[in-house]
Parts: C-alpha cells; sequence; structure tokens
C-alpha cells in the first residue's frame, strides 16, 4: 500500500469514528427520552421484529403504563396461559448474536473493538449498567411480592421467568447504536444488520416489552428521568425516574432505595440516621443530611488539629465512626471569604495532616505543600 493510501484509510477510519459517536448520542437520546411513547410506530416495530425472526405477528398488542405494569401483565398472561410462549429467544436473542457475530466477522477483533468503543460502549455504561440494572432490581422486588404477600416458589419461579422475558425497548439503546443508526440509518463498514430492524424500531418508540406468541405487552416510556453527572439515577426530592401511572424508582447516585426512605430524606434528624440499620441507607441519609452538619449537630469530638485543618470523630452505630477532616480554602471568594470544607477519610487517621494527605495519596510524611490554593 501507497504511503498515500495508508494515510487516506486513517482519515476515513477517523471519520467513520465520529460518525460511530454521532450515532450512539443519538441513541443515548432516545434511551432517556421521556416523552409519550409512539404507539402506532411501535406497533409497527413488534410487527417487523416477529416477521424478521420468521414468526407470525402476535394476535394483540397491549399497552400499559410503566415497566411494572407489564411485568405484572407479563405475570398473570403467563401463569394464565392466554399469552402462548415467550418468543424473546428469537424475536430479541438470536437477531442481536447473528448480527454482532457478523460485524465481528467482517472488522476482525481489533476493527470490532475500535467499533465497539466508538459506537456501544458509553451508551452500554449508561443505560446498560446504570439503568437497566436498577430497574431490574426494583422489579425483582415488586414483582416477587403481591399486594403486601409472599409468593410461592411457583410464582417466585414465573416472576423470575417473566423478568427475564422482557426487551428493554428504550434501553436497548446501550447496545443498538454498533447496528443501526438512530433515525434507522445504515452505518458504515458493518454489512446488512436488518435483522435488528424491528428491534431498533420498538427502542425509537417505546419502552420495556414483553414478546409472546399470541400477545406483545408493550409500555411507556417514563415521564421524567433524573440523573447525577457521572448518569447515575440520582433525586433527592422524589422518583429518580418516573412513569405515567404514578410508579417510579428512586434512587441515590445510582443506588435503588425504598420510596420510604426517600421521602424521609429531606426531613432527616440526627437520631434517625443514627437509628437506621441499613449501612447503605445510612450512608445515602449522610450524604444527603450533609456530612458537615451531622458533624455539627451529633456533638462530634475534636481529635487533633494543625495548620491543615481540624479532625473531627464521631461514632456511627454499628458502622465504623465518621472520620473527617476539616479544612479551609486558601484562596478566598471573590466577596473575600474562605470556604471551609469537610473530607471523609479513613476512621484510622490520628492527625489532620494524615487526613489531608490520604485525600492526595500521600503518607503523612510525604505531605509537605510548598503553598496552599
Amino acid at each position: 500500500m501507497e504511503p498515500f493510501e495508508a494515510e487516506q484509510d486513517l482519515v476515513y477510519s477517523a471519520v467513520d469514528d465520529v460518525r460511530l459517536s454521532a450515532a450512539a448520542d443519538g441513541w443515548l437520546a432516545l434511551g432517556l427520552a421521556s416523552t409519550p411513547a409512539d404507539r402506532p410506530a411501535a406497533e409497527q416495530a413488534v410487527h417487523l421484529a416477529y416477521a424478521r425472526a420468521g414468526l407470525p405477528a402476535p394476535e394483540r398488542v397491549e399497552w400499559h403504563a410503566s415497566p411494572l405494569a407489564g411485568a405484572q401483565a407479563a405475570f398473570a398472561a403467563t401463569t394464565e396461559g392466554s399469552a402462548g410462549a415467550s418468543v424473546r429467544v428469537a424475536v430479541r436473542t438470536r437477531p442481536w448474536a447473528s448480527v454482532r457475530a457478523e460485524v465481528a466477522r467482517r472488522l476482525g477483533p481489533v476493527g470490532w473493538s475500535r467499533h465497539w468503543a466508538a459506537s456501544g460502549a458509553r451508551t452500554w455504561e449508561l443505560l446498560g449498567e446504570r439503568l437497566v440494572g436498577a430497574l431490574r432490581t426494583r422489579l425483582t422486588a415488586e414483582l416477587g411480592d403481591a399486594d403486601g404477600e409472599e409468593r410461592t416458589d411457583s410464582e417466585l419461579a414465573t416472576a423470575r421467568l417473566v423478568l427475564l422475558d422482557a426487551v428493554h425497548g428504550q434501553h436497548d439503546a446501550a447496545w443498538l447504536g454498533a447496528f443501526v443508526g438512530p433515525a434507522g440509518e445504515r452505518l458504515p463498514g458493518i454489512g446488512d444488520t436488518s435483522l435488528v430492524d424491528g428491534i431498533a424500531g420498538v427502542a425509537r418508540s417505546a419502552g420495556w416489552w414483553w414478546p409472546y406468541e399470541r400477545v406483545a405487552i408493550l409500555t411507556e416510556r417514563p415521564t421524567a428521568v433524573h440523573r447525577d453527572n457521572l448518569g447515575r439515577l440520582h433525586h433527592g426530592d422524589g422518583p429518580a425516574l418516573s412513569y405515567p401511572d404514578g410508579w417510579g424508582l428512586h434512587a441515590w447516585r445510582g443506588m435503588p432505595i425504598p420510596a420510604a426512605v426517600a421521602q424521609l430524606l429531606p426531613h432527616l434528624t440526627v437520631e434517625q440516621i443514627r437509628a437506621e440499620d441499613n449501612a447503605e441507607i445510612r450512608r445515602v441519609m449522610l450524604e444527603h443530611f450533609g456530612y458537615d452538619r451531622y458533624l455539627r449537630a451529633s456533638g462530634a469530638r475534636e481529635v487533633h488539629r494543625d495548620e491543615t485543618g481540624i479532625l473531627w470523630h464521631v461514632d456511627l452505630p454499628g458502622d465504623e465512626p465518621l472520620v473527617m477532616v476539616e479544612v479551609v480554602n486558601a484562596t478566598p471568594e471573590p466577596d473575600g471569604t474562605r470556604r471551609t470544607y469537610f473530607l471523609r477519610v479513613p476512621p484510622s487517621t490520628r492527625t489532620a495532616r494524615a487526613g489531608v494527605a490520604w485525600t492526595f495519596g500521600l503518607t503523612e510524611e510525604e505531605y509537605r505543600p510548598l503553598r496552599q490554593t
């Protein structure tokens, strides 16, 4: 290959990476969409997905307002036998596996790795890992509880299978960007991926869905999605994920929390935090309440102070103690004041300098700044 040709290949490859990244951004927007489902488009896409799988169209399509309502309808239909067998493997699993294998074959190991990095890695993390996982955890808990009564072992097994039968609709945007554009356009250099056109059509138009022989159960998209700066589900004043029927998922920095705890957060007291037995829930409470506020309100003990700051200690029932170093920003604010920060450090910390040093990944002896900033 002539040097010029090799350089052109690199240019085209870089252009392809930009196109794939743009397509991934489009899919991410669809995966986080909180507008009403496009029901006609979604139903048409369901029929296409069945056809691509070589199956007759379902006899009927049902709509429900949330993934929980959809899962409950799928559980009832499965238990009664009115839905027929699940066709998820044919409709979703096999098409995905087939196009992935073909694209990987065409691109080779290195090419596939680069392709995935540009087209799917980020959306998979933000949607597949941080959103679908949290939803599945909540659905597993709620579907296993029938109006406050425990289900039988047989019912629990059916409930687990129902969640495995689900196709993630808009949240399949987590991986679809590697195979098709968000508007249905073909991606460069990967060949024919039309087997996933039906799945992609539903993902552009609706939420989670359940494909069975005789019925397809579809659900609405959320009405609101709240995330933190890392893309994790997060909201301190209501559900992080809300649906039209009022169902939702409360979460704090990606961790699902019970609705009762979420409702308590704005009104927390020191006594309620101390009384919480679950260490993870207590951490959520502390973060929402504010570590510095908790130190002041709970009578924290001053352990040590020096020119770097003040080390504080307070015991937490059934947990490791809360130890924090209070530091003052050496750079003044525009109004001349200096901001105070509280930094949590390991419980074994004995001096303020050691605590500050730990936040920089240094030992107390190594931490000798020439100038504070």
